[in-house]
């Protein structure tokens, strides 16, 4: 139980092993139905529920060892404040950067609030993101608080980590992507900018923004018009507000091609007979 208690309270513990811990019934049973691998999973025998029996026979299904805990000893390690009755090691799933650049991509530069880094996790992969990078002194991705924040999203949705915010903006550019940024005022509209094809939305720290010398090497800044006195939004709402724009753009720009492509077909005599 050492070994748990040191994974969910050490950034270094978790990177030395390249693994991390989820808790609860919700993320086990999503980490033991998913297509990543498992090590191990651990439950109060004193708190199983049906539920909890299912996962237990599924991982046990997949080769997964199942350790049965006397009541009290998971509640000792938990990092929640109501004790989840299961737990799960899971190893870290984290890519090179160029293995994530392949569409729309999300950076997330400094940003230390875990639940803001867990929610755009979750934000970004649902808008259809190939990938997030946490990048410079950000919270780290697999922080317990991190994982929860993104409802389980931190075990498939491809993840990179680097260390130098400078050095992603200039590697990404260097594949062939708009690298944008975000901020309160001055930037372009962000329903006005093109946000189809190979983008990446940089969004920087709670407190402090992009650093000067990050944001000078950007290929563009976007910000989102507001109508009321507030100076700014949230990053995890700001965040949400420009994924989503890219995922509309996206739509429209494939439904326009498919709109195309059937009108072609009709001028070629391919289309609906109306015979």
């Amino acid at each position: 139980m050492k070994r748990l208690r040191r994974l969910l309270a050490k950034r270094s513990a978790r990177w030395d092993e390249q693994v991390y811990v989820v808790e609860g019934v919700e993320l086990v049973r999503l980490a033991v139905s998913g297509s990543q691998p498992v090590e191990s999973v651990y439950v109060d025998a004193h708190a199983a529920s049906a539920e909890v029996e299912a996962i237990c026979r599924l991982a046990r299904s997949h080769a997964v060892p199942v350790y049965e805990l006397q009541p009290g000893v998971l509640t000792k390690v938990a990092d929640t404040v109501t004790p989840q009755p299961l737990m799960a090691v899971v190893p870290m799933t984290h890519r090179p950067l160029t293995a994530i650049a392949t569409g729309f991509v999300v950076v997330l530069a400094e940003l230390r609030d875990p639940g803001n880094v867990g929610t755009l996790i979750r934000t970004a992969e649902a808008s259809g993101a190939t990938g997030v990078v946490v990048a410079g002194q950000a919270v780290d991705p697999f922080n317990p608080k991190t994982v929860r924040s993104s409802a389980g999203t931190v075990l498939w949705c491809p993840l990179s980590v680097v260390s130098d915010v400078d050095q992603c903006i200039a590697e990404l550019q260097g594949l062939g992507y708009r690298v944008l940024g975000t901020e309160a005022t001055y930037g372009t509209p962000y329903d006005e900018c093109d946000l189809t094809g190979k983008v990446a939305i940089v969004l920087g720290n709670e407190a402090h923004g992009l650093d000067e010398q990050a944001a000078q090497l950007l290929s563009g800044t976007l910000s989102i018009p507001m109508a009321g006195s507030a100076e700014s939004l949230n990053v995890g709402v700001a965040g949400a507000v420009v994924c989503f724009e890219a995922l509309r753009q996206r739509r429209m720009r494939d439904l326009d091609a498919s709109d195309v492509y059937y009108d072609g077909n009709i001028a070629n005599g391919g289309g609906p007979s109306n015979e």
